[in-house]
């Protein structure tokens, strides 16, 4: 069979363009990093305003996005509160916990064959935590700096959202063009609701039944647990794995004498994600995703690699995103089909959004007639 040159040349340009756009995806993670989380928050704001609008018909419609932007404020301020509350004393437990550690050190390094067991502070000198000291306060730098960019982002562009139906009717004057452009924005937006939806759901799921687990194991710090659980749950993968390694090692510290606290608790951990995973999650998510399951690990590689922990978080949602826009021109839309689940990554099944959030009444037609030009 032969191939046609002007498909091998299309295939070897959209190569070489998916290598330049990764080469400038990383060059440039330093801008687009807090632009995408920006974007992520905005979406996440628009759909408490929604949701406000659907559930409280009563509610004035002018004051649904003030109400979502003040109760993404208040989520925040609990999410600090929770952190710095329990932070500090998590830290100071930690310190207190140096003698236990040496102790499962000790049976550790018997249990392994080596006579004299390092203690806590002969690892902690060999690790000379004085070279990271520097490293760790330009993250901290550079993490408040982001912050303050995303916050900056964000104001822009839900003070800008107002003149994006005047921006799509400008781009596209025809009626058939603009439908489906809005068609496709629609279900980007409604895949990173449906991303938020299912990943908060499931995640409280899992941080309220291991909180359970590890109150019933008396460890401490609980509900600090519970909430990194939380958030470790919007990483595909690697959060289930955090999930189920890190308190039952804690257990191991702080229950020297007894291994069987950490070991029901990881039991009781790996039973509440396999239930969650691979029975809650695939009911919610159905096939609105649509993507393959290597998909979905090897997204995570990438974008983890591009633009490191943001891009673990969002690696979903941005996946989905190209997925649907390659899947609108011919060159790539081959690109598409083998990042879909069955084939067809047109994304259809993303139509309908998410549960509790409505569709958006107020269409962009109505403004387009008045605005486009010669009536069209």
């Amino acid at each position: 069979m032969s191939i046609s040159p002007s498909i091998t040349g299309r295939n070897a340009l959209v190569f070489l363009a998916v290598v330049a756009g990764g080469a400038a995806l990383y060059w440039m993670r330093g801008i687009l990093t807090p632009l995408a989380l920006a974007v992520f928050l905005a979406v996440m704001i628009d759909s408490f305003a929604r949701v406000l609008v659907q559930r409280a018909p009563r509610f004035p419609q002018r004051l649904a996005l003030p109400m979502a932007i003040l109760l993404s404020i208040l989520m925040f301020g609990a999410i600090v509160w929770v952190v710095t509350a329990n932070g500090a004393g998590f830290v100071v437990q930690i310190r207190e916990y140096a003698p236990r550690l040496n102790e499962v050190i000790a049976k550790v390094a018997a249990l392994v064959g080596v006579k004299v067991a390092p203690t806590i502070g002969d690892l902690i000198d060999q690790l000379n935590p004085s070279r990271y000291a520097g490293a760790a306060a330009q993250s901290l730098q550079n993490f408040a700096s982001n912050a303050v960019l995303v916050l900056i982002y964000l104001g822009f562009i839900i003070a800008s959202r107002k003149g994006f139906g005047r921006k799509i009717v400008a781009l596209f004057p025809h009626h058939a063009e603009r439908d489906g452009a809005m068609q496709l924005f629609q279900r980007i937006r409604n895949g990173v609701e449906q991303y938020l939806w299912i990943q908060t759901v499931t995640g409280l799921m899992i941080a309220v039944a291991a909180w359970a687990v590890m109150m019933l194991v008396r460890l401490d710090n609980a509900l600090f647990w519970a909430f990194l659980i939380f958030i470790a749950a919007y990483i595909p993968i690697l959060g289930g794995a955090i999930g189920c390694i890190l308190p039952p090692l804690f257990a191991l510290v702080q229950f020297p004498e007894s291994f069987w606290p950490a070991l029901i608790l990881f039991v009781a951990l790996e039973v509440i994600y396999f239930v969650v995973g691979n029975v809650v999650l695939p009911r919610m998510q159905g096939d609105t995703l649509n993507m393959d399951p290597t998909v979905v690990l090897l997204s995570l590689a990438v974008w983890g690699a591009l633009w490191g922990v943001t891009g673990m978080f969002l690696s979903t949602p941005l996946t989905v995103a190209v997925m649907l826009v390659l899947a609108q021109f011919d060159g790539t839309r081959w690109i598409a089909i083998l990042l879909s689940e069955d084939g067809d990554p047109s994304g259809a099944g993303l139509d309908t959004p998410p549960p509790g959030v409505s569709p958006k009444k107020k269409s962009l037609r109505p403004a387009s007639r008045q605005n486009a030009p010669g009536g069209t």
